[in-house]
């Protein structure tokens, strides 16, 4: 997933629930630079990947841990993460500079609160983007959500000249497999 999401050579892609394994190849597989943090830690120190493989939809992260990653085309300065929930699991936003820009990468539970905390994190020129568990939420300032979706792109401060939109289901299938079971958003922003 990491090389087709890449592929097409974006200048950022915020990426969640990754096994935390993955996190230590993700500039190998991307050509980008990566930034990454840890919501929660592998159950299972060692073979925790080959238990997951059992059934990648019941086991998802529970074994392997799960993390998140920004990935850039050039270098970021890392802000750190932010806990913005806890209520069923650990839930993080974490924050790049790029160049002025701030770049805010979250997973939440679906809860408002949760979101606004990640909103209050975002500076003045920034893009917020993530998994919200929420359909469509809306913050002041910000541009529209991605109308019927939970995983969105945001921008304050910024124009958006495309998008936010989803990629068909077709877009992520290689070799008969369906890649994600979320659609990646996109988004121009200048």
């Amino acid at each position: 997933m990491i090389e087709l999401v890449t592929r097409d050579g974006p200048d950022v892609v915020c990426l969640q629930e990754l096994p935390v394994w993955a996190l230590r190849h993700l500039e190998s597989w991307s050509g980008m630079h990566a930034t990454t943090a840890i919501a929660r830690r592998p159950l299972l120190p060692v073979g925790a990947q080959a238990v997951t493989a059992l059934h990648h939809g019941l086991f998802r992260s529970a074994f392997t841990g799960e993390g998140d990653a920004i990935l850039t085309r050039n270098e970021a300065r890392d802000l750190g993460e932010h806990v913005v929930g806890e209520a069923k699991l650990r839930r993080i936003a974490h924050a790049v500079d790029l160049d002025g820009v701030m770049v805010v990468n979250f997973h939440i539970d679906g809860v408002r609160e949760q979101f606004d905390r990640v909103v209050a994190l975002a500076r003045e020129r920034s893009i917020i983007a993530g998994d919200a568990n929420l359909v469509s939420p809306t913050a002041d300032g910000f541009s529209a959500p991605l109308a019927g979706s939970i995983d969105q792109i945001l921008v304050r401060g910024l124009e958006l000249r495309d998008g936010p939109s989803a990629w068909p289901l077709e877009r992520r299938v290689v070799g008969g497999r369906v890649l994600s079971d979320h659609a990646p958003v996109e988004a121009v922003v200048a």
